[in-house]
């Protein structure tokens, strides 16, 4: 029995000592990443604003950052971590600034005003539009919210979201995936290191089991052939 201890001990251990390399190759890998996306962000000189108090500002204004912040978590129902907003690491590099940078180009398409030249009078649904300027107002309006066949809010809407904002769009979601995704393999690599020292303690505790003896003492157990055999004789 003790022997079979042993070995399951021993087993259990090298379980252990495997899932421990492969929480090690985990981390090692997901570190590689954090460097990575980091450097990337460095690279492109891509930071928040704030001022001395260490709040978020928007062209100079905390007003601006509050309404850049309600636009991602009311409208967007993005759930953010305060902790990855740091004024003194401003480079956007967590998923919470990718997505608050996503949300500022947003906010300023969304609110923005557009001005519309029309070259000739046109006439559309009725209405008739003369030829001069006009200032259109995005008033919210996402890509798929404008009239494109209107003269006006057509031509606004390749003005609004220009192909500079839909590829900051797409720059700024894989930044927040790819950070999120990090997380996730550091949660991972956490999960195996777990499992390694618990298949560890389990197999050393089996191991110091098996080997121990009876300790002094200790009752024997009792033998009852000798005697059965003298009184038969």
């Amino acid at each position: 029995m003790k022997k079979r201890l042993r070995v399951l001990g021993a087993v259990l251990g090298v379980f252990g000592l495997g899932f421990l390399v492969a929480g090690g190759v985990a981390y090692t890998k997901v570190q590689d990443g954090y460097d990575s996306l980091n450097a990337f962000s460095e690279a492109q000189n891509v930071t928040l604003a704030y001022n001395e108090d260490g709040q978020l500002t928007d062209r100079g204004t905390t007003e601006g950052a509050d309404a850049i912040m309600e636009l991602l978590t009311e409208e967007w129902n993005y759930p953010v971590v305060e902790s990855d907003l740091d004024p003194n690491d401003p480079v956007v590099n967590t998923a919470t600034e990718y997505m608050y940078q996503m949300a500022t180009v947003g906010y300023h398409v969304l609110h923005g005003t557009q001005t519309i030249v029309l070259d000739e009078t046109v006439e559309y649904n009725g209405e008739t539009f003369e030829a001069g300027t006009y200032e259109f107002d995005v008033d919210g309006r996402y890509w798929t919210d404008f009239d494109r066949e209107h003269p006006i809010e057509g031509a606004a809407r390749e003005m609004a979201w220009t192909g500079t904002a839909h590829g900051l769009f797409g720059e700024l979601g894989v930044g927040t995936v790819t950070h999120s995704t990090l997380q996730l393999g550091l949660g991972v690599a956490g999960l195996l290191a777990g499992l390694g020292v618990t298949f560890l303690a389990t197999g050393g505790g089996l191991v110091w089991v098996a080997r121990g003896r009876p300790e002094a003492g200790a009752s024997q157990p009792v033998t009852t052939a000798p005697a059965i055999e003298m009184i038969n004789n």
